[in-house]
């Protein structure tokens, strides 16, 4: 009898770190779990392969508790049983940046080759959705291939669960898409009634969508510890669906029947996004904006701000803090796993992300700050104090910069390395007590207060450097007054915005002439849903500012106007 399909049964588990419940209660299992799959594999040859999830967060996690169990670790990983990475964490596509994805990749796979090789495959069961630029990425790292389950549906081209999958540069990888997911089949049962309960269904669909006719079954599920009894239950598959062919089998082996029939597979192009089939949670972006918030902001910092200023420091002679680096993006990116960067966790969990977050921005700023002064320090000697303005973009770029300089003198003049006047704007002016600048200057007697002066100026930076002002105290400096525009309106060379009596927002764009009325209304409305999904509340209710009386304060400076606008709203405590 010709098999109508082949059925390939691969153990594994899906790691969440961290959801409702912490990492520390997961790492409990995750010792017994490790034990139990390591005896198997070492005690049963026909146990052939397990998959530990695509992520080496898993491995980091274990062996901090028991790292004498390194070397049985490498032995299976070494020997194609133990199968692990490509991946660091499991991470989400869509909200995190693609350097952060690319830096996922590059930390699993480098953790990887401390044990063997790691799985070529871009595999994320369980990410709520594919970029679609993900393509382009996996190409970088050598990785043709790709597995996931959510996000994608005949509305994208095909209603195969095979095919070619395209970048928008032309990057393509093979993917597999888990129609039912990752884990339909955990805890199979050993009786012909339950496993037909089970999976008459479950081959129906996954037949019908197959071009090769290669089915996937992977045998496990969150947490889950491996399945003792699997070949007994493979036994009576076979026994019950004679006409399919049941195997043990590693993810590779799928693709590579997959890419024998190239042909006859579509191409994809673009995102996956779509929630026809499984949940995508789309509104999962905006649950917990304080976090997400954050990730933004310490993302941007690593990226835009440190790197640059290390490899600036680099060239400069001295070292690029790897290890350090490592430290903070590794804090981060276990934050960037799907359920924990979508803020779909308890409150307990949240407050471990935050953690981690504050841990990575504090190594990130006080090394920010390290190389800003070695690369000060590495400048020509001056009896003036120096401030130094840094553009880590790869072009020039004219900027409003505010700062603050401190000194001990009551006036200052800037100049430049021509040796020309700076003009400045003094926005505001205090005066700090020197115990608190550095304790030993009253130790000695010397209470002479210091000032601090909040500046705004105006300097072109050059590309990926920096320009050099320097300051002269108790000199007069070329000090400005702030523009005097019209009151209650913000104007620049391309727009006009001014602030209606609600706060709201009259913008005119001067180029064109267009009016853009009610801009930046505020609104307060109802959200019944969870944390993953939004959803109005039975009885939909919309508070507007409309009514509101807001305070608004208009401030003008040399070359900065602002807004500042406060409301007092009265919203509903809570749904009910």
């Amino acid at each position: 009898m010709k098999a109508v399909s082949r059925v390939h049964i691969t153990p594994h588990m899906h790691w969440d770190r961290e959801w409702y419940f912490t990492t520390e209660e997961s790492r409990i299992l995750l010792v017994n779990n490790m034990e139990e799959i390591l005896c198997r594999l070492e005690q049963d040859n026909e146990y052939k392969y397990y998959v530990l999830d695509g992520q080496t967060a898993i491995l980091e996690d274990y062996f901090a508790v028991k790292p004498e169990n390194k070397d049985r670790v490498k032995k299976q990983v070494e020997a194609g049983k133990l199968i692990i990475g490509p991946w660091y964490t499991q991470t989400d596509t869509t909200i995190v940046s693609a350097e952060s994805i690319v830096r996922n990749l590059m930390y699993g796979m480098r953790d990887c080759l401390a044990f063997g090789e790691p799985m070529k495959i871009g595999y994320l069961p369980d990410s709520f959705g594919m970029s679609g630029q993900l393509p382009h990425i996996y190409n970088g790292f050598g990785i043709t291939r790709t597995m996931f389950w959510r996000g994608c549906s005949e509305r994208h081209g095909t209603d195969k669960t095979e095919f070619l999958w395209q970048s928008s540069d032309g990057s393509e990888v093979t993917a597999q898409v888990l129609p039912l997911g990752y884990a339909i089949g955990k805890y199979l049962p050993a009786d012909e009634n339950g496993l037909r309960k089970r999976l008459d269904s479950y081959f129906d669909v996954l037949e019908k969508a197959s071009v090769t006719k290669e089915i996937l079954l992977p045998n496990g599920h969150d947490q889950m510890p491996l399945q003792q009894n699997i070949f007994e239950v493979m036994d009576k598959l076979r026994e019950i669906y004679p006409q399919r062919k049941f195997v043990m089998s590693r993810f590779e082996e799928v693709f590579e029947k997959i890419e024998a029939q190239r042909d006859n597979l579509a191409t994809l192009k673009g995102e996956f996004i779509d929630g026809k089939y499984m949940r995508v949670h789309r509104t999962i972006g905006s649950t917990r904006m304080d976090i997400k918030i954050a990730h933004a902001r310490i993302e941007n910092k690593i990226v835009n701000l440190l790197e640059p200023l290390a490899t600036l420091a680099w060239t400069l002679g001295f070292e690029y803090h790897h290890g350090l680096l490592e430290k903070m993006w590794k804090e981060i990116l276990k934050n960037h796993a799907h359920d924990s960067i979508g803020c779909c966790c308890s409150d307990k969990v949240h407050r471990e992300i935050v953690a981690r977050f504050e841990l990575a921005e504090d190594m990130a700023d006080n090394l920010i700050r390290f190389y800003m002064r070695k690369i000060a320090d590495n400048m020509p000697q001056s009896d003036a104090d120096k401030l130094v303005l840094f553009n880590l973009m790869p072009w020039p770029r004219e900027e409003v910069i505010n700062t603050t300089v401190r000194l001990r003198a009551s006036q200052f003049n800037l100049r430049d390395d021509r040796g020309q006047p700076v003009p400045y704007f003094i926005r505001h002016a205090r005066e700090i007590d020197p115990g608190l600048i550095d304790r030993q200057i009253v130790h000695y007697g010397n209470y002479d207060p210091f000032m601090e002066f909040d500046i705004q100026i105006n300097q072109i930076v050059p590309s990926m450097g920096y320009r050099t002002l320097y300051i002269e105290a108790n000199q007069p400096g070329n000090v400005i007054a702030a523009k005097s525009d019209a009151e209650g309106i913000l104007e620049n060379a391309f727009w006009q915005i001014a602030l209606n009596e609600d706060g709201s927002l009259q913008l005119v764009d001067k180029d064109s002439g267009v009016r853009y009325d009610r801009v930046l209304q505020i609104e307060e409305s109802s959200d019944d849903g969870d944390e993953y999904d939004y959803s109005p509340a039975k009885e939909e209710w919309v508070i507007t500012a409309a009514n509101a009386k807001p305070q608004c304060d208009i401030i003008h400076e040399a070359w900065q106007s602002r807004a500042v606008i406060r409301y007092d709203m009265a919203v509903p405590l809570n749904l009910s």
